[in-house]
């Protein structure tokens, strides 16, 4: 758990009396590669923080394909953020892409404990605001404004990341076929 509480504190440092609690509805669990920690369609019920391990979030279009919108590795936390505060069904799922080891915590417990105790509303307000906001705002501007091509350099300036990606999660973040990526490589090399 000393992980988890690490990068808690990064966004907002935790009183003893918030730990004690937050520690009260963690639990560890192992993902198995391609095991699914939350299926489109069912109740979003936790959040993760990944320990080890590469997670992809992705819904499924009209032909079946898998379409990803973002990759989460270690030191990351991940829910069906929507979902959770909706209180509705996932639109996404959340796939295991290498054995992981996380860290979950129920979702109703969790809200429950942010309203109990301040610290844990500052530690969320600051990640959400810095992940959901700062962080994605330049993707979803990418994503109207920029090629393919240019996506793809953004996403190779990550390497440790890119270097863990099969080339089909690549094209899917993308939003392009597995041959425009091979066009796209052989052009930049």
């Amino acid at each position: 758990m000393k992980e988890l509480l690490e990068e808690i504190n990064s966004y907002y440092p935790l009183s003893e009396e918030t730990v004690g609690a937050m520690m009260n509805i963690c639990t560890e669990e192992t993902f198995r590669k391609n095991d699914l920690l939350q299926e489109a369609g069912t109740a979003a019920r936790y959040y993760y923080f990944i320990k080890s391990g590469l997670v992809g979030y992705y819904t499924v279009d009209e032909q079946g394909d898998s379409v990803y919108k973002i990759f989460f590795e270690e030191k990351s936390f991940v829910a069906s953020t929507a979902a959770v505060i909706k209180d509705k069904p996932s639109e996404f799922n959340i796939v295991a892409l290498e054995d992981c080891s996380v860290i979950k915590y129920p979702a109703k417990a969790f809200r429950e404990l942010i309203n109990r105790y301040h610290d844990l509303a500052l530690f969320q307000i600051n990640y959400l605001e810095k992940n959901w906001v700062v962080k994605k705002e330049p993707l979803e501007i990418s994503l109207k404004h920029e090629t393919a091509k240019q996506r793809y350099l953004q996403l190779l300036e990550n390497k440790p990341l890119y270097d863990r990606l099969k080339q089909h999660h690549i094209a899917s973040y993308l939003g392009i076929t597995p041959t425009q990526l091979s066009r796209i490589k052989k052009e930049i090399n």
